[in-house]
């Protein structure tokens, strides 16, 4: 092959990867939140959405239902397919709670090593796990890691899911989060309108690591409240809508 074509080869394949990845940028928490709202997750003013990521497990989350239940208060939880693959009747009491049921994806991976078709794969084997097991087709969808794609940003698209991300965090997948630090961390960023991710599973985390979250949980509900900020589902936070169903015969792989 002469050197030319090489080169050629090299600086589409360069290109492919750079449109692949450009979305990586709204990884960045302040930039997103500040550029990009709607990824980010910012709703109406008067309202906080809870989510939760990496569930169900069943060592774990239903801790978290047990003190949402005490709240009154419901949650999105971005399961991961593979969780829910494993504890179905979990998966059916998150629902049956009320509580709003989204995609995590299949397998907890970094998007930006897979291509185009892994991804579309991943996303769709989750999102139809959790249409079999609850009844409802999922509206939202969150890549590991918080890591778009344009790959995501297309699979979602065409399955119906669109992408949210979050403005504050509690970084609770340490070995060193407390109730405490989850606490400081979330309600250093926090405001109404905001868009809170905890975890309900340590499946990809530090052992034990959702303590620190279900430590801080009363504290946060309780923090909301006293700012006179509703706590909700992604459902009630008044985001723009799914993009549409998809249309016949666009989900082929």
């Amino acid at each position: 092959m002469k050197p030319r074509t090489l080169l050629r080869i090299g600086t589409a394949a360069a290109a492919l990867t750079a449109v692949q990845a450009a979305p990586v940028i709204s990884t960045f928490g302040p930039l997103r939140n500040r550029l990009m709202p709607r990824l980010a997750g910012t709703g109406r003013p008067d309202h906080v959405a809870l989510t939760f990521d990496d569930g169900p497990d069943p060592f774990s989350t239903p801790h978290f239902l047990t003190i949402l239940q005490k709240y009154d208060v419901q949650a999105t939880f971005f399961l991961l397919g593979s969780m829910a693959d494993k504890s179905p009747g979990l998966v059916r009491e998150i629902a049956d709670a009320g509580h709003e049921i989204a995609v995590h994806g299949w397998a907890h991976r970094p998007l930006l090593l897979r291509g185009p078709r892994a991804t579309y794969q991943d996303l769709r084997r989750a999102r139809d796990t959790i249409t079999d097991l609850t009844g409802r087709a999922p509206q939202w969808f969150r890549p590991p890691y918080g890591v778009m794609t344009t790959a995501a940003h297309l699979s979602a698209r065409r399955l119906g899911l669109t992408p949210v991300l979050w403005t504050s965090w509690g970084e609770d997948w340490t070995s060193r989060a407390t109730a405490d630090s989850v606490h400081r961390t979330v309600t250093a960023d926090l405001h109404g309108g905001g868009t809170i991710l905890l975890h309900d599973s340590d499946c990809t985390s530090a052992p034990a690591a959702w303590q620190s979250a279900l430590g801080a949980l009363p504290t946060l509900l309780d923090h909301c409240a006293a700012k006179g900020w509703q706590v909700g589902p992604l459902r009630d936070h008044g985001l723009p809508n799914t993009p549409g169903r998809p249309t016949p015969g666009t989900e082929a792989a």
